[in-house]
């Protein structure tokens, strides 16, 4: 749901005055596309467009066309990078095919609204969108915290769209399913969207910076916090969505009232400071889970004797196999190995390793999990 940030200011702007608008979401690719399924772009009358629905080479076309298009309701339509009559790529394309839905306000603005909370409140959620026939548009959403359908109570496919948002959910994984209706084949989507990422960012200090600043860069929801009050200042970190102050003598101990951590979160400590990082930590480690990913900066023999000292704080006797197990647990040293040797650099590892983490990707050089992927749907 990160890619919904530059979308969502415009689409809110354009809701608070009125404005049609036509909203772009990519349902389907065939050969090689830069966007995947789920992929979205906001087009105003007024010519303002945010997000993309590919590397560049669709988005103009799109645009001329969308208007004109979407007259009489929300339609599919197939787009390529590849032209037709010489086979030559327009622009910079991949070579691919890209299907979208183009729908106007009507059936795109409460889908934008859920969008919008579930962004803003960081949670999940799956839509379920008829992609053919006459219901073309109609959908269910479901969420952590809300159910909103938006189709006709009485349409006898409302049921079957709840179900499919609901699996979609649950298994936190999007599919395409034809189901029959009154005999007739419906292709619905079932798009799974999870929440913001979010990063705890432990240390103001200047290494921190950039950390925050790619992190927001990926519209990730940053926090930053740290204990001295004149480092952790929203003149410094203005970008920020949260900037705190920590009463780190206070910690573990008041953790539940200034740690506001998600299961899906990532965090990293970087104060530099021992003894905060030993008590936030502390911190960290009595709560009931750790966050996704909780990185340390630093060698690992000193995160081993942080660990020890974070067990003293929890009142726990001295144990080589408990660090050992929650050393495991941790990603210490923090980053990926890059060559980073330099603020920039590092944080760019920092934040790397972060998200392979929360995407469960692999990190591997692009081309060796292509060619992979190639050998084994040959087998």
């Amino acid at each position: 749901m990160n890619d919904l940030g530059p979308i969502l200011p415009l689409w809110r702007e354009l809701e608070n005055t009125g404005a049609d608008y036509v909203l772009a979401t990519v349902v389907q690719v065939e050969g090689s596309s830069y966007r995947k399924p789920g992929a979205r772009m906001l087009l105003a009358q007024d010519g303002r467009r945010a997000g993309t629905v590919s590397g560049g080479c669709l988005e103009a076309e799109v645009a001329r066309r969308a208007r004109w298009l979407t007259e009489a309701g929300p339609v599919v339509e197939r787009y390529s990078t590849q032209d037709d009559e010489d086979e030559r790529p327009f622009g910079s394309g991949c070579g691919g095919v890209v299907f979208l839905l183009l729908e106007r306000k009507e059936t795109a603005g409460p889908l934008m609204q859920a969008f919008e909370n579930a962004f803003n409140e960081r949670v999940p959620l799956a839509v379920a969108t008829v992609l053919n026939g006459p219901r073309i548009g109609m959908r269910v959403i479901a969420g952590t915290t809300e159910k909103a359908d938006l189709s006709s109570p009485l349409d006898p496919l409302s049921a079957d769209l709840e179900r499919e948002a609901q699996i979609a959910l649950d298994g936190r994984t999007s599919s395409e399913r034809t189901l029959s209706l009154e005999g007739t084949p419906t292709r619905v989507l079932a798009e799974y969207c999870p929440a913001r990422s979010g990063l705890w960012v432990f240390g103001a200090g200047d290494d921190a910076k950039p950390v925050v600043q790619f992190a927001r860069g990926l519209d990730w929801f940053v926090a930053v916090a740290d204990g001295r009050a004149h480092l952790a200042t929203r003149d410094r970190f203005a970008s920020a969505c949260e900037v705190r102050v920590l009463p780190i003598f206070d910690l573990p101990e008041t953790a539940g009232v200034h740690f506001s951590l998600r299961a899906s979160d990532a965090a990293v400590l970087m104060t530099h400071s021992f003894d905060q990082d030993a008590r936030i930590l502390a911190s960290l480690l009595s709560a009931d889970a750790l966050p996704a990913y909780l990185g340390v900066l630093g060698p690992q023999r000193r995160t081993r004797e942080l660990l020890a000292e974070a067990g003293r704080l929890l009142g726990l006797s001295d144990s080589t196999d408990r660090i050992e197990r929650w050393l495991a647990q941790l990603h210490a040293p923090t980053g990926l190995d890059l060559g980073a040797d330099a603020p920039a650099t590092i944080a760019l590892a920092i934040v790397a390793e972060i998200q392979k983490s929360l995407t469960a990707a692999t990190g591997q050089p692009l081309r060796t999990v292509r060619a992979t992927h190639e050998i084994a749907t040959r087998c």
